[in-house]
C-alpha cells in the first residue's frame, strides 16, 4: 500500500505560499491507518522506550498507539494553559511563525528513555522544542518517529543526533 497516495495535498494552509500535507485521509482509510501504526510501532521497537512524547494534537493520535504497543507510557506536550500543574515550557519557531509548547516538570522520570512522537517533520521546530523539554526533564532522548517528513525543509538536521523514524518523504 503507497501510503503517501493517502496524504492529501492543500496549497496554500495554513497561509499562503505553504502546502499542507494532511494526513485526516490517511486517518480514515483503516488500512493505511493500521499501516501507519504497524509500521512505526515495528520501527520503535527496537529503541525500547519508557516514554512516548506526543506533541498535540496530531502526536497524540500516533503517540498513544505506540506507547499501548510498546508497553511504554505515554506523556503530551501541549500547547500553552492545557496542562495544571507546574510545567517546563518552551518558545520555538515554525516555518510560518512562532507558538510554545509546555510539559509537566513531573512528567517524565530522570533517565527515562523518551521517544518523541509527531505526524510530521518540517523545519523542525517543534521537535526540536521537545526535546529541549526532554532535556529540561531529565529524560533520555532515544529517537523521533513522523509519519511525514519533508525533506526540503531539513527539519532532521535541526535534530539531536538520535535515530529518526520516518514512513513518508516528500
Amino acid at each position: 500500500m503507497d501510503l503517501q497516495a493517502l496524504i492529501r495535498d492543500v496549497p496554500d494552509f495554513p497561509k499562503p505560499g505553504i502546502l499542507f500535507r494532511d494526513i485526516t485521509t490517511l486517518l480514515a482509510d483503516p488500512e493505511g491507518l493500521k499501516m501507519s501504526l504497524d509500521r512505526l510501532v515495528e520501527q520503535c521497537t527496537p529503541l525500547q522506550p519508557d516514554i512516548i512524547i506526543g506533541m498535540e494534537s496530531r502526536g497524540f493520535l500516533f503517540g498513544v498507539h505506540i506507547a499501548y504497543q510498546l508497553g511504554a507510557g505515554f506523556v503530551p506536550v501541549r500547547k500553552p494553559g492545557k496542562l495544571p500543574r507546574a510545567v517546563h515550557s518552551v518558545e520555538y519557531q515554525l516555518e510560518y511563525g512562532s507558538d510554545r509548547l509546555e510539559i509537566h516538570e513531573d512528567a517524565i522520570p530522570a533517565g527515562a528513555r523518551v521517544l518523541i512522537v509527531d505526524d510530521l517533520i518540517a523545519t523542525g521546530g517543534t521537535a526540536q522544542a521537545t526535546a529541549q523539554l526532554v532535556e529540561r526533564s531529565a529524560g533520555e532522548l532515544i529517537g523521533f518517529a513522523f509519519v511525514i517528513e519533508l525533506k526540503a525543509l531539513a527539519g532532521r538536521e535541526q535534530l539531536p543526533q538520535v535515530p529518526i523514524v520516518t514512513l513518508v518523504q516528500y
